[in-house]
């Protein structure tokens, strides 16, 4: 899953004059829907916020610092983002169904990480899905993947 998602954000912009530029827009768009997922339940668990710094480290392989770093631009973005569709809409255009499936799988990942799924954190997570045009299908396929992943994680 993480590699699938390193040669998401990585071929996604392939081609592009601006490549670095781009990666890193693609991976603070990603990540701001994460952010604000961990916001949605009032309370953004630092397991959350691991666990978004992690993915990144792995998926884009870099430093922890570099995953830092998108992250706080990300938290900077999401602050004054006035909805989802700034984030969902550059993904759309830069992203195919697999790669948005990944994306939608890493989420789940965040809303796992804190051990359980509250009820406004499935709900943006479903309007997620539907601003990245998933089917019901592949957003069950990733909530399932990622919770297979928390559960093998678990021991």
């Amino acid at each position: 899953m993480i590699a699938r998602l390193k040669q998401l954000l990585l071929t996604a912009s392939s081609g592009a004059a601006d490549a670095p530029s781009s990666r890193h827009q693609m991976a603070v768009a990603a990540t701001a829907l994460m952010v604000q997922l961990a916001r949605v339940d009032q309370h953004q668990d630092e397991r959350e916020l691991k666990t978004i710094v992690d993915c990144a480290m792995t998926s884009l392989s870099i430093t922890r610092e570099e995953a830092e770093q998108i992250l706080e631009d990300a938290l900077h973005q999401a602050n004054s983002a006035t909805s989802l569709y700034e984030f969902t809409g550059l993904l759309n255009d830069q992203l195919d169904q697999d790669h948005k499936l990944v994306l939608l799988e890493s989420i789940w990942r965040v809303a796992y990480a804190d051990g359980r799924i509250d009820q406004y954190e499935e709900q943006l997570i479903r309007r997620m899905a539907d601003l990245l045009y998933l089917h019901h299908s592949e957003y069950m396929l990733a909530r399932h993947r990622a919770e297979r992943a928390h559960q093998q994680a678990q021991g």
